[in-house]
C-alpha cells in the first residue's frame, strides 16, 4: 500500500436493495392463430411469443376475424384495439405439420390474370402445386406464377406473362390448409417431453421467464377455458411457476350449456372452477359486430386497471368501464342482467357485466368464494396483491441468495422491504406491510442448514363493495326550521 497523506474517499455498497417490481398483468394466452400468413409458420408453434403492439401480433402470429377458428385473435383485438394494453405472451398450438386438411386437383378459373382462393388458412409451401387443367403440366412458382396473401388472408395466384401458363383459363390447384378444428383440448393443456425437451400448450408457461424475462400475471385461453379439463389445467398452472412464482387465471363458463344466470353457480361447482387464483366469468361480451369470450376482455380490463394505478394491482376491475356494447350467449341470445341478478352471481364467486348507464364489469370475488371467505383469497385485488408482492420479493432478493448469512444481510432485507412498504402506504395503495426476522421461525437447525425465514404482514385494501347510507327523518330539525321562520 502506498504512503498516504491527506483526505480520501471510499464508497461502500448501498445497504438498501433497489426493488425489482414484477409486472402485475402480463397476459399469457394459449390458443390458435392463422400462422399460415407467416413466412415460416412452423417457427410460431408451441413457443412463447412476446407481443407489445398490434403490428407485431400480425407479424409474429397473423390475424383473422374468424375468432372461433383462431382464438388468439380476440385477445389481440381486446388488448390492442379496445384497451390498448401490452405486453401479451402468446402460445399458438395450431401446428401446420399436424393440424391440416388437403385439397387435391381443385379446379379454379383464371380471371383478369389471377385466381383468388377465398379460403383462410391455406399454406404456401412445397405442397402447393399448380397444374394445367388436364393435369399434364406442373407449373413453377416465380417462373409461371406468383403467390401472395391479400388483406383478407386469401391466397392470390397471379399468372406471369413470361411464363408457360399462357392463355389458359383454368388451373388445377393442390394445397394444404390449416384445420383449426383438428386442435383439441389436449393440445391446449399441452405437455413436456423429457426425450425431446419440448414444451407444448400451457406447459410453455415455465418457459416465459427463462426466455423472455417476464412473469405471467394472467393465464387465459379464450375459446378453450370453458372446457373443464382446460380450466382445471389453467388453475394448476397458476401456482409454482418455475417452482416459485404465482399468478391468476381467467376462466369462462360455457354459455352454450349454461343459458340462465341461476344455473352458473351449479356449473362452476360441478366443474371445480372454485380456486383462489381463478377469476370466473359469464356470459360472452359483444363490441359492435364482434363477440368475445369474456375472459379476453376481462384480462385486458385488468391490465388497463393496473396501468391506471401505477402497475399496482390493488384496485378491482369491478365497476370499471368494460368498453363493450352487450352480453350474449353462445348462440347470440342477448343477456341483460339487473343489479340484483349480478349480485347473485357475485355472491357465488362469478364475474359478469351490467349495463348501469353504460356497461361495466361487475364482481370482486375470486372463484373460491363462497367456499372460503378468507380475505386474502376471496377478494380479487387482495389475492392479486399477495401474488404480485410475493413475486416481487423473489425477484428483488434473488441476488442475495448465497450471500453470507450475517446480520447485515438480514437488516438489508428488512430495511428494504419496510421502505418499499412505506412508499405504497403513502400512496394509499396498501393499508400496511411490515417484515420481521423472528427467532422462533429460525431455529439453529435451519440456520446451520443455510435457511433463514422472514415473517411479513401484508394488508391490501379490500374493495368497498357495499356502501350503506342510513337515512332517518329528523322531526326536531323540522320544528327548529319552523321556529326559525317565525323569528
Amino acid at each position: 500500500m502506498s504512503y498516504t497523506h491527506g483526505v480520501y474517499i471510499q464508497e461502500n455498497d448501498t445497504s438498501v436493495t433497489t426493488p425489482v417490481t414484477a409486472d402485475s398483468a402480463n397476459q399469457f394466452i394459449v390458443g390458435t392463430a392463422p400462422i399460415n400468413l407467416l413466412d415460416d409458420p412452423s417457427s410460431a408453434v408451441n413457443v412463447p411469443i412476446l407481443v407489445e403492439k398490434y403490428s407485431e401480433a400480425m407479424e409474429y402470429l397473423g390475424y383473422s376475424s374468424d375468432w372461433e377458428s383462431y382464438t388468439l385473435c380476440q385477445s389481440m383485438y381486446a388488448s390492442f384495439k379496445v384497451f390498448n394494453v401490452s405486453p401479451l405472451i402468446f402460445v399458438n398450438v395450431l401446428d401446420p405439420d399436424k393440424h391440416y386438411s388437403s385439397v387435391t386437383s381443385e379446379s379454379n378459373t383464371i380471371s383478369s390474370g389471377a385466381i383468388t382462393i377465398e379460403k383462410e388458412g391455406i399454406l404456401i409451401n412445397a405442397n402447393f402445386v399448380v397444374q394445367s387443367s388436364d393435369g399434364a403440366t406442373t407449373y413453377t412458382e416465380d417462373t409461371d406464377y406468383t403467390l401472395a396473401f391479400d388483406d383478407d388472408g386469401y391466397v392470390v395466384l397471379t399468372v406471369l406473362s413470361a411464363g408457360s401458363i399462357g392463355s389458359a383459363t383454368e388451373l388445377l390447384l393442390s394445397y394444404r390448409k390449416l384445420d383449426p378444428s383438428a386442435v383439441d383440448k389436449d393440445d391446449i393443456i399441452g405437455s413436456y417431453s423429457s426425450s425431446t425437451g419440448k414444451y407444448t400448450g400451457l406447459e410453455n408457461i415455465s418457459q416465459v421467464y427463462p426466455q423472455l424475462g417476464l412473469l405471467p400475471g394472467l393465464i387465459l385461453a379464450p375459446g378453450w377455458s370453458h372446457i373443464p379439463s382446460v380450466g382445471i389445467a389453467m388453475i394448476a398452472a397458476c401456482e409454482s411457476i418455475n417452482g416459485i412464482y404465482n399468478c391468476n387465471c381467467i376462466l369462462d363458463v360455457d354459455t352454450s350449456e349454461v343459458v340462465e344466470y341461476s344455473a352458473v353457480y351449479a356449473w362452476k361447482n360441478s366443474n371445480s372452477y372454485n380456486d383462489k387464483h381463478a377469476l370466473v366469468c359469464w356470459p360472452k361480451v359483444v363490441v359492435d359486430d364482434y363477440t368475445f369470450y369474456m375472459s379476453a376482455m376481462l384480462a385486458a380490463l385488468v391490465a388497463y386497471t393496473d396501468y391506471e394505478n401505477d402497475g399496482v394491482p390493488y384496485v378491482s376491475p369491478s365497476n370499471k368501464d368494460f368498453n363493450i356494447t352487450g352480453t350474449v350467449l353462445d348462440d347470440g341470445t342477448e343477456i341483460y342482467l339487473d343489479q340484483a341478478q349480478g349480485n347473485t352471481l357475485n355472491g357465488k364467486g362469478i364475474i359478469t357485466a351490467l349495463n348501469l348507464n353504460g356497461w361495466v364489469c361487475w364482481g370482486n370475488n375470486t372463484g373460491i368464494y363462497p367456499t372460503s371467505t378468507d380475505v386474502k383469497d376471496r377478494w380479487i385485488p387482495v389475492r392479486r396483491m399477495f401474488d404480485w408482492w410475493g413475486n416481487t420479493f423473489i425477484l428483488t432478493y434473488f441476488q442475495k441468495v448465497d450471500s453470507a448469512m450475517n446480520r447485515r444481510l438480514i437488516d438489508t432485507i428488512i430495511d428494504t422491504e419496510n421502505i418499499r412498504a412505506n412508499g405504497y402506504k403513502a400512496k394509499y395503495q396498501l393499508a400496511d406491510a411490515r417484515i420481521e426476522f423472528v427467532s422462533d421461525d429460525n431455529p439453529t437447525t435451519d440456520l446451520i442448514d443455510g435457511k433463514i425465514t422472514f415473517h411479513q404482514y401484508l394488508t391490501p385494501f379490500p374493495p368497498a363493495e357495499t356502501i350503506i347510507n342510513v337515512l332517518e327523518y329528523d322531526a326536531d330539525a323540522l320544528t327548529t326550521a319552523l321556529e326559525e321562520s317565525d323569528s
